[in-house]
């Protein structure tokens, strides 16, 4: 296979099993754990096929590197990675350029596909039985909100009525997986 690949993850240990996992499948990886360092990387890059970006990078957002890298790469596969995932952030990802978006725990599988290209990587998830939580539906929102600003945390804060402060505290307080424990779909008898 033999293709470039650009992880851009602030979790290191994810970060480094994903570049070992992907280099045995046959990538040619370089990671970074910033937008500022994958900044510098793609600087130097001469060819990149493909790109694996965490969506929320410490304060940064990942969504921020799918313009450098298809202004620079107009042919590499982005693909949005992100345990925080929502609807409006999945639009805004396939917006500005990112060819698929996959949820936090995607299987080493299902990356690979989506990298290549290739279909199967498009599963669809089993919905809900129960609607989903007042902190997603919150979350989805807040990001629906900040997408539609482009960012713009003041912009946002303004358009929600709230603080500017308040946006930014309840931005750091991103709910955990275990906190959509409540969204997840329920297991069948035999995986139980």
């Amino acid at each position: 296979m033999n293709q470039s690949l650009l992880i851009v993850e602030d979790d290191e240990a994810l970060r480094e099993q994903l570049c070992r996992r992907l280099t045995q499948q046959g990538f040619t990886v370089s990671t970074a754990a910033t937008v500022e360092q994958a900044l510098a990387i793609i600087a130097t890059l001469t060819a990149l096929d493909a790109a694996l970006l965490d969506q929320n990078i410490d304060a940064d957002n990942g969504l921020d590197l799918i313009a450098p890298i298809a202004e620079k790469f107009g042919r590499c596969r982005i693909v949005m990675h992100t345990g925080y995932g929502s609807i409006p952030a999945a639009v805004a990802a396939t917006k500005r350029g990112a060819a698929d978006y996959l949820t936090k725990p995607a299987t080493l599988e299902h990356i690979t596909l989506a990298l290549l290209g290739r279909e199967d990587s498009q599963q669809a998830p089993a919905l809900p039985s129960a609607p989903p939580s007042l902190e997603r539906l919150e979350w989805e929102h807040i990001q629906r909100v900040l997408n539609s600003h482009d960012g713009n945390v003041s912009a946002a804060a303004r358009t929600l009525g709230i603080h500017r402060r308040t946006l930014q505290r309840r931005l750091k307080k991103r709910p955990s997986a275990s906190e959509y424990e409540r969204d997840r779909p329920p297991l069948n008898d035999s995986e139980n």
